[in-house]
């Protein structure tokens, strides 16, 4: 799957993602009235709301994109009925040769992470037959718990030809309280955790290569460049899945570092910038009914920032 998110990547120049983050307050009054109009104020409601909005961002950017990457809490907080939006909206993204990245997330030990991994991105036993679960393309892992956590990903990435993306240096600001403290190593020189977890991921991946990239990239904020730059000469071979772009302070110039001189190894993720563009003054005059309209605009216009910062 790496080698088809560099063939899109490449086919569409444009190393972007769109987050697939929906909230009530994004979705335009005319798509909840129906859904309610239909289902009632329920979970069922705001479940169909969810997912006739995501269909209308789908449709309106899908031939200009690469991949997609729902944030499954948003869904989860509707309950059963909200996983069920949130697998119509990965089975209809796949439908439209899309890339689906799930933003889940997980990161557990033994069984249950292999649980986690198997409900995500393999196939679960049931009797004599096998199901694909949620079945995306990649899923976002926390390494926290350590290679126990991790490599259970790793081994259905190997199965299924799919990746992960690890946490290595996310984009909120109270992420340093964790990640940038100094570990002090057995010879005595002291490293920020972020840079060791890095490495660690560069030792995964060497395990399982796609024809340039590993199955196993890496999550960097795009709030923190300069950490970016290190990374990326840590992690060569790692795609490079950049969340903080726009509505989080990131701008195009802050990711040159993040891709490498083959003008691949990173994918930029915008979610409320895109989704909700029509609540943007720039995008304002395009109103709540034609917010997938709104939407497009927003992609073309992060396509041509990051274009320039790259200068290509």
């Amino acid at each position: 799957m790496i080698n088809q998110l560099v063939q899109k990547i490449q086919k569409t120049n444009a190393p972007i993602v769109v987050g697939l983050d929906p909230m009530l307050k994004y979705i335009p009054e005319q798509i909840q009235a129906k859904a309610y109009g239909e289902f009632g104020e329920t979970l069922e409601g705001a479940a169909e709301a969810i997912w006739q909005f995501n269909k209308g961002i789908v449709d309106a950017t899908y031939d200009l994109i690469p991949a997609v990457k729902p944030q499954i809490a948003m869904y989860e907080q509707f309950g059963i009925p909200g996983l069920m939006a949130f697998k119509k909206t990965v089975d209809y993204c796949k439908s439209k040769d899309l890339v689906v990245i799930g933003d889940i997330k997980r990161g557990d030990i033994g069984s249950t992470s292999s649980a986690y991994a198997v409900g995500h991105l393999g196939k679960v036993q049931v009797g004599s037959r096998s199901y694909y679960g949620f079945d995306e393309d990649f899923a976002t892992v926390n390494p926290y718990l350590g290679s126990d956590g991790v490599n259970p990903f790793i081994d259905v990435c190997k199965e299924e030809k799919k990746g992960i993306f690890v946490l290595v240096k996310t984009s909120n600001p109270s992420s340093g309280e964790f990640q940038d403290r100094h570990v002090c190593l057995e010879d005595g020189t002291e490293r920020p955790l972020y840079e060791i977890v890095g490495e660690q991921v560069a030792k995964w991946g060497s395990t399982c290569m796609g024809d340039s990239y590993s199955y196993v990239g890496a999550v960097v904020g795009a709030t923190y460049p300069e950490m970016g730059k290190v990374l990326r000469k840590l992690m060569p071979k790692a795609y490079i899945l950049v969340p903080g772009y726009g509505a989080q302070g990131g701008k195009g110039a802050d990711l040159v570092h993040f891709f490498n001189e083959d003008g691949l190894g990173a994918i930029v993720n915008s979610s409320r910038g895109i989704i909700a563009a029509y609540q943007n003054e720039n995008y304002a005059s395009f109103g709540a009914e034609n917010y997938g309209d709104a939407s497009r605009k927003a992609v073309e216009d992060m396509i041509a920032d990051i274009a320039q910062a790259l200068g290509k």
